[in-house]
């Protein structure tokens, strides 16, 4: 019996410890790539800006090809959804929404995913010129982890697995806006 009572109090203990790091731990992520592009800054606006367009560049779109994208509102306004469903775990079923657009500069999105997991994020693209036919265009991601779950953030490495798919996804738009 005192084993027991013995093996509860190191387990309490070990929870315990664990629960109050992750209270001090970060809860927040944000990842953001970018890219140089030889187009006009407009042109590659108006392309991005088109939620149609960017399943054509996103890693995420490409990865099922059976997916199931669905459209509402005006696609390239502010309200404008994209919606997915898919088998396939890596994609799952989510949306993408539209919330705001800084005309020729910056498009800002809402991410909710429904499946695997239940989840929220923001994300944005900003086109910036660098010369008269470059343009630096920057993708990024960022979101709130719960807490306690809060405490797997230094472990699930998101600058790495969100910032490769940003990468392919921006190097994907290179070579589509520079064909």
């Amino acid at each position: 019996m005192l084993f027991i009572k013995r093996v509860l109090v190191i387990l309490i203990l070990i929870i315990s410890v664990v629960l109050i790091a992750a209270y001090f731990m970060p809860r927040e992520y944000a990842v953001t790539r970018e890219i140089t592009i030889n187009k006009p800054a407009d042109s590659i606006f108006n392309y991005v800006r088109y939620l149609k367009n960017q399943n054509e560049f996103s890693v995420w779109a490409n990865i099922d090809p059976k997916m199931k994208t669905t459209y509402k509102g005006t696609d390239g306004t502010v309200g404008s959804i994209s919606a997915w469903e898919s088998d396939v775990r890596d994609v799952g079923e989510g949306e993408q929404e539209i919330t705001k657009i800084t005309e020729g500069k910056r498009l800002d999105f809402a991410l909710r995913f429904k499946k695997p997991m239940e989840d929220t994020a923001v994300g944005f693209m900003t086109t910036e010129t660098v010369s008269e036919n470059q343009t630096k265009v920057k993708w990024g991601i960022s979101g709130v982890m719960p807490y306690p779950m809060n405490m797997m953030l230094p472990v699930m490495k998101m600058d790495q697995i969100i910032g490769n798919d940003l990468q392919k996804g921006l190097e994907n738009l290179k070579v589509k806006m520079e064909n």
